[in-house]
């Protein structure tokens, strides 16, 4: 499904105020069984030579960056070679990000174990708790678009104390301005607050909730995302965050902490830059419902992604981790390389329900940012939530 009619119409709202004015389409929703029914059994066969090439891929680029900022001298005079290194190295290690990922779902190798051993040591170089956020990915994907249950990029009510606060910012401040800061909460510090304290979680758990540590809570009502069972895994990811960072501070005291800080520091941002960036533009727009307990329900919540258009070059590097996203959501145990035909496959089975959203991503990320950076609002049309 093209987006373009509908984006036309919802950029002429003014304001969030208005949000009501938009008359959702209706869509009779398959049930799980069939959208997982479209995709045969054929496309979840992992391909170990295929895995570990694309594996050999990421590494190798990203250690050849590496191994060229090496050379790059620590001196103001140098900075825009830094700033080109920090974005090219970034953006070929983006791809082991997503080989990690690929992990935590069982869809990189047939030897759990050897699969386990992958993704724990490529999230750890990249500071990201595998285990702990394996599962609240986990979670994600069992409740993907539920106001209360999800996680990751659930906005908050315009009731909710939190939404009250950004509506009053959105209306009041200039719409560049309040774009600027979107860009920055979410591109900048938005996963590590996500992290560190579940910002953008849902509303069913308790806040906040830290990947980290699994704290106690004296509050009955709310929902824990990690059980007291889970800190064993919990312990094992920061064992390999700790060991990362050690590895980081001998750096440091063996060369210098510039150096550290341009090497590994300054990519370490891109990276997560470009992890915001898929996952931000992957779950919102304009037109996308969030939906409560009452209206949700899984075909609902996973059909509710947009694949988008990231050339050949990103998707190659990223193993097209913004493109086929809709087949991901469908069946999280496709590798990357069949992920391509399972998403043509849903296209032809469902034109009216896979979104495809053809704006260039620099746009979409703007437009994003400036029209949905507030809450969300219930359209009484359906009763879901819109922005």
């Amino acid at each position: 499904m093209t987006l373009g009619p509908i984006l036309k119409f919802t950029e002429t709202i003014s304001s969030a105020k208005t949000t009501s004015k938009y008359i959702p389409k209706q869509f009779f929703y398959p049930t799980r069984a069939e959208l997982l029914n479209t995709l045969p059994p054929e496309l979840s066969k992992l391909n170990p030579a295929k895995a570990w090439t694309s594996l050999a891929m990421s590494a190798g680029l990203s250690i050849l960056a590496v191994g060229v900022g090496t050379q790059i001298p620590l001196s103001a005079t140098a900075f825009p070679l830094w700033l080109l290194y920090c974005v090219i190295t970034g953006t070929v290690a983006m791809g082991c990000w997503v080989i990690a990922h690929e992990c935590g779902h069982h869809a990189f190798h047939p030897n759990r174990c050897i699969e386990g051993v992958v993704g724990f040591v490529l999230h750890s170089i990249l500071l990201v708790p595998y285990y702990s956020w394996a599962h609240s990915h986990a979670v994600h994907h069992a409740h993907c678009n539920h106001l209360e249950k999800g996680q990751t990029h659930v906005p908050s009510r315009a009731t909710s104390p939190t939404g009250k606060i950004t509506e009053k910012l959105k209306q009041n401040l200039n719409p560049v301005i309040f774009g600027i800061i979107s860009l920055f909460s979410h591109l900048i510090i938005g996963w590590p607050l996500y992290l560190f304290f579940g910002v953008t979680g849902g509303e069913a758990y308790e806040s906040p909730t830290s990947h980290f540590w699994n704290r106690e809570y004296n509050s009955t009502s709310k929902k824990r995302l990690f059980h007291k069972s889970f800190q064993k895994w919990m312990t094992r990811s920061n064992i390999g965050l700790l060991s990362m960072i050690s590895l980081l501070i001998a750096a440091s005291i063996q060369y210098s902490l510039l150096r550290v800080v341009c090497l590994y520091g300054l990519p370490y941002v891109v990276i997560n830059m470009w992890l915001t960036t898929y996952t931000w533009l992957q779950h919102t727009n304009r037109d996308i419902p969030h939906f409560s307990n009452e209206t949700w329900s899984w075909s609902k919540g996973a059909l509710q992604t947009v694949d988008r258009p990231y050339g050949p070059i990103l998707n190659l590097l990223h193993h097209g981790i913004g493109s086929t996203h809709v087949c991901h959501h469908i069946n999280s145990s496709i590798p990357h390389y069949n992920a391509w035909h399972g998403s043509k496959l849903l296209k032809q089975h469902f034109p009216e329900l896979v979104r495809y959203d053809p704006t260039p991503i620099h746009k979409a990320l703007w437009r994003v940012a400036t029209t949905c950076g507030g809450p969300v609002h219930q359209n009484p049309s359906d009763n879901a939530f819109y922005y």
